[in-house]
């Protein structure tokens, strides 16, 4: 049974690296906040260029020829994710209590997101002795094969709108292929990726392997993205700071980038679809985590004979979404990250105003303490308002009418995002035109959100590079040798 506890003790402040709690070298810490309240949770040590390179430094020698990780048997990594895996579960009110107090978000949400870095985690943790190569028949005298090796040094920077996930999502296949990591998380959301640290020594990781080092991105992502010591960056967070971080990566050592960023995606339901069920569905996953998700379905398309319902409907589920603080019973939506964050989102609410759109409910702060804004719903919303093509990433719900099928394809492809994209029908000839047409990663047929560990996850666009989830991802941080011998014959 879950105990939440609003306030839990934060024992983890201290940078992790070489298996070692250790201050910044500068002394320097910054302030995590409670965005339910602006208060302070605790001082964390501030990592910085040279905190990364002792960091790079650690991870590189874990990674040497001959080192303890390197000499480990691939199901020996196994045997270690899958007991990171237990004590992660074996923790998970603590962690739920500490991701609810960093992100704000619902307790129960929180307690669903441990499990599922843990699963994240298990799935990877049954490839690590089913990674190999091939044998090649070749012409010539040549026995020809591949081998597949870790690629290095990674480095990982992770996002605040679901750091738990992102923890299983990012280590899972980077330790499974062999590889060692340096884990910058989001200087909004630090606690829970220092707490797994620590579970991660426990569980028996050799020193080096993982480190983490909270800071800020200008100073501690850039060192990580320039550091010629890293083969590989993965990162997970907005469009803008994407293109950063490839072109630290072209300026530096080539190295390889895989890049999940933001969405702006499409969400078309048609005049036959199951209209409650609809609704439901796109307000559930449009207002989930505050609306602080990248592939949430942030542009709602519905076909002009359902539409005036279908407006109906979503305004009243809106107004009946209780939000407030994590702990608070029944709590659907938290608040918004941070000041930052919610002053864009009002931003693009007045802005909805004033171009025209009808504001059905919502548009305005909720309360006077916190960061909450509430739940917000607008009809009449054409592809030229900001609110249309801008990444509003909070509780904001733009619903525009279509009348065909060609229509509704071309301007849910007007834009340069392509993360994700869904569709509700009973046509299956529909679905699937839709499906093949749609410029997107991700394809959602009568539902919305169905992730996992096992499908790969990513954006066409400039929502992002290369794909995370499933088998797809253990190809991000592996190398591919060939290796031909000479024979006598070719018999």
């Amino acid at each position: 049974m879950a105990k939440p506890n609003a306030k839990q003790p934060v024992t983890y402040t201290q940078l992790f690296i070489n298996n070692e709690w250790v201050p910044a070298v500068s002394g320097k810490k910054f302030a995590t906040i409670n965005p339910a309240s602006g208060e302070k949770i605790a001082d964390i040590a501030e990592a910085d260029k040279v905190d990364v390179e002792k960091a790079v430094a650690a991870a590189k020698k874990a990674f040497a020829r001959g080192s303890a990780w390197r000499s480990l048997d691939a199901s020996a990594r196994g045997n270690l994710l899958n007991k990171l895996a237990d004590l992660i579960i074996k923790n998970v009110d603590e962690l739920a209590s500490l991701e609810s107090i960093d992100n704000g978000k619902p307790f129960k949400e929180a307690y669903g997101e441990v499990y599922g870095c843990a699963a994240f985690l298990r799935y990877y943790a049954g490839w690590t002795d089913k990674i190999h190569g091939s044998t090649i028949p070749a012409d010539g005298n040549s026995f020809t094969l591949t081998r597949k090796e870790p690629i290095g040094v990674v480095g990982q920077i992770t996002p605040w709108n679901y750091p738990m996930i992102m923890i299983g999502v990012k280590l899972g296949p980077a330790l499974a292929a062999g590889c060692t990591i340096v884990l910058k998380p989001a200087e909004q959301t630090p606690l829970t990726a220092l707490r797994v640290a620590s579970l991660a020594k426990e569980a028996g990781f050799p020193p080096g392997v993982l480190n983490v080092v909270p800071g800020f991105g200008p100073t501690a992502g850039a060192a990580i993205s320039e550091h010629a010591d890293v083969a590989k960056v993965a990162f997970t967070g907005s469009t803008e700071v994407g293109h950063i971080i490839m072109q630290a990566a072209g300026k530096t050592n080539l190295k390889r980038v895989t890049l999940e960023l933001g969405g702006k995606s499409p969400f078309v339901i048609f005049n036959d679809a199951d209209l409650d069920e609809a609704v439901k569905v796109a307000h559930d996953n449009l207002f989930q985590n505050a609306g602080q998700t990248c592939c949430a379905p942030t542009r709602v398309f519905v076909q002009s004979g359902i539409y005036d319902e279908f407006v109906k409907k979503s305004t009243a589920l809106a107004k009946e979404r209780k939000v407030g603080d994590a702990f608070e019973p029944n709590v659907q939506t938290g608040p918004q990250i941070d000041t930052e964050s919610f002053e864009k989102i009002l931003g693009l609410i007045e802005s909805g105003k004033k171009q025209g759109a009808k504001l059905q409910t919502g548009g305005s702060r909720l309360g006077k303490v916190g960061f909450f804004v509430q739940p917000t719903v607008f009809s009449d919303v054409t592809d030229d308002m900001r609110i249309a093509k801008e990444e509003i990433f909070g509780p904001v719900q733009p619903i525009f009418k279509f009348e065909t099928l060609e229509e509704v394809i071309q301007r849910a492809n007007n834009t340069n995002y392509g993360l994700a994209a869904g569709v509700y029908t009973k046509n299956i000839e529909t679905a699937l035109e839709f499906s093949k047409a749609i410029e997107s990663g991700v394809v959602w047929v009568n539902q919305w959100g169905a992730l996992g560990p096992q499908a790969p996850f990513g954006g066409y666009k400039e929502s992002g590079i290369g794909r995370e989830m499933g088998e797809e991802a253990l190809s991000n941080y592996l190398e591919v040798k060939t290796i031909s011998i000479k024979l006598p014959s070719n018999h």
